[in-house]
C-alpha cells in the first residue's frame, strides 16, 4: 500500500512517545498546587516526509510515498512549548522519534504478527 502525503510533506510536526506523555502527567499530577494550562509534548520537529521516510527504513517497507493536495486548514507546523513543563513539573521527554518508532514497530512484530522486515 501507497503512504500518502498531503502537500509537499514538508509541513513540520512534533511527536512524543506514550511513555513519556503517561510520564508528563504523573508528574502533573503528583504537584501539590494548581500548576495551570500545561504542553506536554516533545519540541522536537521532523516534517512528515521525514517521518513517512523513517518509517519506511525502520520497517524495511517498499512503499511508495504519494503526494495529494494539501487541506487548507492544514497548519504548516506544530510544535508544543514545553516551557512550563520543564520549569514547574521538572519533566521533558527522554525518547527520540527513531526510538519510539522503532519501539512501536517491534511492538506489532511481536505482538500481531505485522509489518515486513
Amino acid at each position: 500500500e501507497p503512504i500518502t502525503l498531503y502537500g509537499t510533506g514538508s509541513q513540520s510536526r512534533s511527536f512524543c512517545y506514550v511513555d513519556d506523555l503517561v510520564t508528563g502527567m504523573i508528574a502533573m499530577m503528583d504537584q501539590d498546587a494548581l500548576v495551570g494550562p500545561v504542553n506536554l509534548g516533545n519540541p522536537g520537529e521532523f516534517t512528515i516526509l521525514e517521518l513517512a521516510t523513517m518509517v519506511k527504513e525502520l520497517t524495511g517497507s517498499k512503499s511508495e510515498i504519494v503526494f495529494l493536495p494539501l487541506p487548507q486548514d492544514d497548519p504548516v507546523r506544530r510544535c508544543p512549548d514545553i516551557t512550563l513543563a520543564k520549569e514547574k513539573l521538572h519533566w521533558e521527554p527522554t525518547i527520540a522519534l527513531r526510538d519510539g518508532l522503532k519501539r512501536t514497530i517491534d511492538y506489532f512484530r511481536s505482538h500481531l504478527g505485522v509489518l515486513p522486515g
